[in-house]
């Protein structure tokens, strides 16, 4: 009964140890920020026209600004691809290459980034990554921290908040339930995922 009862109380405060670990990993100033091998960047929608949305969008010009900097030697876009009309790793890819001057050679594509569990996963075990900086905005870090932390790629974040985003008070307390379901995902339910063969990155 004890242990049931502590397992409860932990779960019921896994979101604040989640956001004070992810905190305490998140960078904010680019000066600061050691080399790492990849830059890892979450999908995070896409236009009727098929562009980044602003928060996508601010996330592939804060890991343009790491590439360019130094700090990163490749990049890996992550994003959803399952519907006809939607591709937001290829408009990732596209804005990297043509907007942001970052080499072909040193991006790789994951088109099954469905969500922030399917990167994390998927990075470890399709792209081999063992540990990365992670791109998002500040309030997805501590999460996608957490997340690829406990499957194998050793994170640290920076942020790519940039601007106030439309809806952005509705994220933030979405991702405190986000926070609940990655720990269900990641310690008692593994959800699925698209695997496949390893791929060079």
């Amino acid at each position: 009964m004890v242990v049931f009862v502590c397992l409860i109380v932990l779960f019921l405060i896994s979101p604040l140890l989640i956001l004070r670990h992810g905190k305490n990993n998140i960078y904010t100033e680019l000066s600061n920020i050691p080399h790492y091998e990849v830059a890892i960047v979450f999908g995070a929608g896409i236009k009727d026209d098929g562009t980044p949305s602003d928060a996508l969008k601010d996330r592939l010009i804060t890991a343009a600004d790491l590439y360019n900097a130094g700090v990163v030697d490749k990049i890996l876009v992550s994003g959803d691809n399952r519907f006809e009309n939607y591709n937001e790793p290829d408009a990732m890819y596209e804005y990297l290459v043509n907007t942001e001057d970052v080499s072909e050679d040193d991006i790789a594509v994951d088109y099954a980034g469905r969500r922030t569990f399917d990167t994390c996963v998927r990075a470890s075990e399709i792209w081999g990554i063992d540990d990365a900086i992670l791109i998002s905005q500040g309030y997805h870090l501590p999460r996608a921290i957490f997340t690829c932390d406990a499957l194998g790629v050793e994170s640290v974040g920076y942020s790519a908040t940039r601007q106030d985003y439309v809806f952005s008070d509705y994220y933030k307390f979405r991702e405190v339930l986000a926070i609940y379901k990655a720990v269900i995902d990641v310690y008692i339910w593994e959800p699925d995922y698209v695997g496949g063969e390893p791929e060079m990155l």
